[in-house]
Formats: structure tokens, sequence, C-alpha cells
């Protein structure tokens, strides 16, 4: 399958139609009674233990990399509206995060901004902000007119860095350029000083947008094949970039916001800091809180399964009953849940014939049991028809788990856009 990319240019702010918001916030000063706050993108966050002084990395992990600095992050958004704001998070960290100086605009070049677009990012008026451990904080919204499926930039200089012994709270894998600048506040800066690049987020939780208030988001919620790994870097390849695509092109009001972590589990949290704690435990934040969400996408399970072994524990049915409550929360919040069945993994390193049996069994239960609203039969799209426990070759990124970009596009446009009707 070729994917083409001409076809998936950045599109102008279409006309939104659609279901009911739920999570919304109250009107604001100066907001219309017919448009309200959605989440256009969002990442899930985790808890980065303090990188040893002795280890060697140019990435802006430790306080000595970001102390005095300024990092410009890059994200693209899925629908547009009139204004912005931005959630920032300290959520995961032990000490006060300092932000001397944010501004966002719409990114041009690379680290640039494109011209006229730059605006500064306060927080109850004031330029800087100083975020406790634990906690969040909601920029003021900026008059800036977001497009649909266009490049977001957010700066944020660090006076302080990230105080020693502190958790660093960010997104590992965004397999989207961003950049750290030379010494210094070059928040806004029109020629930002670029000292190196990061495939990070950091301190990013969400970007809203005030747009028609039928517009909602469906939440993609999963592993590392919903988080991308494995794809193009910034080439915004992973399964839901195609789903958002495919609702741009169609006009469809719904933002795609994903909340995939890479080695997450349903049951149980992971020893990898960055894979974050089990999908039971951040669905709340990860998804509930999401504003405007009325969907969500589950991919989960096969970390449970394959981490396992061949242990007997979890079960199958352990895996179900994790499912289930994610379905029983999710409809206790009044969202629509869809459930995707797990891919194909023989001859991933952590493949076992007990795994693969557990692997039927979700994927059977997921198919038949009509606990989800719906099924989005991932495994029947990804899997080698001549050899159903493997991927497709072309599929394959090259490591019999996670897809190529050809994958991730096969996945976003086997999706039925008549589920978001």
């Amino acid at each position: 399958m070729h994917i083409d990319r001409g076809r998936y240019a950045h599109a102008g702010l279409a006309a939104f139609v659609a279901t009911a918001l739920l999570l919304s916030t109250g009107p604001i000063q100066g907001q219309q009674d017919d448009s309200h706050w959605v989440a256009t993108w969002a990442t899930a966050l985790v808890g980065r233990p303090p990188v040893p002084e002795e280890q060697e990395t140019s990435l802006p992990d430790r306080s000595s990399n970001l102390r005095d600095r300024t990092l410009r992050q890059v994200v693209r958004v899925s629908v547009g509206g009139s204004r912005v704001r931005v959630l920032l998070s300290n959520e995961f960290g032990t000490a006060s995060l300092v932000v001397g100086d944010a501004h966002i605009g719409m990114r041009g070049r690379e680290a640039t901004f494109f011209p006229g677009t730059s605006y500064d990012l306060t927080f109850d008026g004031a330029l800087g902000v100083t975020i406790p451990p634990g906690e969040t904080r909601l920029s003021d919204p900026v008059d800036l007119e977001v497009f649909r499926l266009s490049d977001v930039s957010i700066d944020l200089y660090l006076p302080e860095g990230i105080v020693d012994d502190s958790p660093t709270t960010m997104h590992n894998l965004s397999l989207q350029s961003s950049y750290l600048s030379l010494r210094g506040n070059h928040a806004g800066s029109d020629t930002f000083p670029v000292t190196a690049t990061t495939q990070s987020w950091f301190f990013l939780s969400r970007v809203e947008v005030e747009t028609d208030a039928a517009v909602g988001a469906v939440v993609a919620f999963g592993d590392s094949i919903t988080d991308g790994a494995r794809s193009s870097l910034d080439e915004n390849a992973r399964w839901p970039n195609f789903l958002a695509r495919r609702l741009a092109e169609h006009e469809a009001p719904m933002a795609v916001v994903n909340l995939g972590i890479g080695g997450n589990r349903v049951l149980s949290d992971s020893p990898r800091a960055t894979a974050g704690v089990s999908a039971l435990a951040r669905f709340d934040r990860d998804v509930l809180a999401q504003l405007g969400s009325t969907h969500v996408v589950v991919l989960e399970g096969i970390n449970d399964i394959g981490v396992a072994g061949n242990d007997a524990e979890p079960r199958a049915e352990d895996i179900i009953a994790g499912h289930q409550e994610l379905i029983d929360r999710a409809h206790a919040a009044g969202l629509t849940i869809y459930g995707g069945t797990l891919l194909p993994f023989e001859g991933a390193g952590y493949y076992t014939e007990a795994g693969e049996a557990k692997r039927q069994a979700v994927n059977e239960w997921i198919r038949t049991s009509g606990a989800y609203d719906g099924v989005i039969d991932f495994d029947g799209i990804i899997r080698d028809p001549s050899n159903p426990l493997r991927m497709r070759p072309a599929y394959d990124s090259g490591d019999n788990l996670h897809p190529g970009d050809v994958g991730y596009q096969a996945m976003g446009e086997a999706v039925d856009l008549a589920l978001f009707d």
C-alpha cells in the first residue's frame, strides 16, 4: 500500500456539525454560547526518574541540560478553532516546576513560527507560572486561529530547569522533533537558536481549541501500537493520525487525541517508568478528563500477554475483566467505547504459544461478547492471510510486533467513520 502524503496536506478550518460534548467547561468571558473547548491534541504523561549525572546524554532530561534554556515543542492538532489554550503538567514532579515565559504560535519551517502568529502564553494574566508538584496549570485563552491538521509550536523557558532528584513529567516517544535552545529566554523568538533536538514531549499535557459546540473528540487509548512506535519521525504516521486525516477529509466534527504509551498494560504498572501506570490506573486522567471526549477506541492487552510469556497469569479472563472495567467506566461517564482486536505477534521477542492462546481468547471476546459498543478488527486487517499468526510483510515494521507506516495507514483506514456519526 502506498502512502499518499500529498492527499494529507494541511487543511483549512472545516465547518463542524455533530454530537454533544461531555466534560466541557462552562462558558468563560467572551465565549459564545454555540462554542466550547475541545481537546485537539493530547498525550499520555509519565514520570521519568532523574538521569544520573554520570550517564552520557544530550537529551533535555536533567537540570543541567534544561536550566536557563527554552524548549520549543511541536504538536500536530486534529481540529481547529478560533482560540487556543494549553494545559501544562508537573504531575509526576516532586519539586515545583518554574516556567519563566511561554509562547504559542503556528509552526513555520522546522524551529520557526509562521510570521504573525506568535503570541504570549499567560497564566492568570502573568507571563510565567510556577506549578507545584503533582499539579497542572491551564493557560489563559489566546486569540489564535488554529487550522485543522496544522502544527502548533509551544515555547517554555525554564530558568531553573528540573530540580535534582525530581522525576520529569513527559511523554517518552513523541516521534516529532522538538527543539532545545542555547542558554537564555528565547520564547517567541523568530530565529530560535537550536542547540539540540528531542523526540520527547516535556510538561505538555493537552492543547484545547474553542470551536463549534457540536464538535466531539475520540480518544485513542492504548500501548506502543497506538503511540506509533517504529513509525517514521516527523511524518505523523501513527494510526490515529491517519484516522484524523480521514475525518478531516469528510469534514467530520471530531478531534482525535492519542493517549497511547509504549509498553503499557491493562492490568499492571510497568517496571519501566516510561511505560506508565496500568490502563486501569490512568483511564480517568487520560480519557475521562479530555475535554469534549465522546468516543474511546481501546487497543490494549498485548503487553500483558507478551510479558507474561509462558506464565499462566494473567489469564485471558483477567485481561477481559480489565477491558470490562474500562467499558463500565466509559459508559458511566456517557462515552461510547469501541474495542480494537489485538494484532498478531508471532516472531516478536516475547511471543509464546501460551500467549497466542490468550490473544485469541481476548479477541474472540472482543468480537462476540457485545460488551463494547462496537469492534474495530485491527487483527483482521493486519494479519497475513497465508499465516494469520503474523502480520502481512508489507505492514510489518520489522519486529513482528509493531506495524510500519503502511501498516498504521491500513489500521487508520480500517476504522468505519460511521462509528462517529
